[in-house]
């Protein structure tokens, strides 16, 4: 922890940015240091991401690529986009890939935004099946969803970042 507190604001930023692309979230769990100890850091950026806007939930949307595309750039972000589909949607079936393609496109029309799962650990295939299953939610749970998609995303990025620093 003492590594995270001792970062200069202008790097922490970049770096909460990074892990959820949500000024607010990022700025909201910057203002919170120091913190006691890695579970109520954790805990405080869990509430900010849970307290999110839809609006502001759509700016993080924004930095996410959709399943199955590969990101690009070398930011710490795109990086991250890369590992946590890597095993998942980046896998070698061609009919599975297909059918996300078409999946991601349908939900689009559907919703206005990409498909956002916590795709870290799931096959091409349980991420084609929740994607189907999700195309037959209101507008109003599936945004409920993808909140609480982008916030375990998110936890799981942070924990990353305070790994890279111990």
């Amino acid at each position: 922890m003492k590594a995270f507190h001792a970062l200069p604001a202008d790097e922490l930023e970049a770096t909460l940015l990074a892990v959820c692309a949500v000024p607010a979230w990022a700025r909201a769990v910057a203002d919170g240091r120091p913190y006691p100890s890695r579970a109520a850091l954790l805990s405080a950026a869990d509430a900010a991401a849970r307290d999110l806007t839809w609006e502001q939930v759509c700016q993080g949307l924004a930095a996410h690529p959709r399943i199955g595309e590969r990101a690009e750039g070398d930011s710490r972000e795109a990086a991250w986009s890369r590992r946590e589909q890597s095993t998942a949607a980046g896998g070698t079936d061609e009919r599975v890939r297909a059918a996300l393609v078409e999946a991601n496109r349908a939900y689009e029309e559907k919703f206005g935004h990409v498909f956002l799962i916590f795709a870290s650990g799931r096959t091409q295939e349980e991420i084609l099946a929740a994607a189907r299953e999700r195309l037959g939610n209101d507008e109003e749970t599936e945004r409920a969803i993808v909140a609480g998609e982008l916030r375990k995303i998110a936890l799981l990025r942070l924990e990353r970042v305070l790994d890279g620093l111990e």
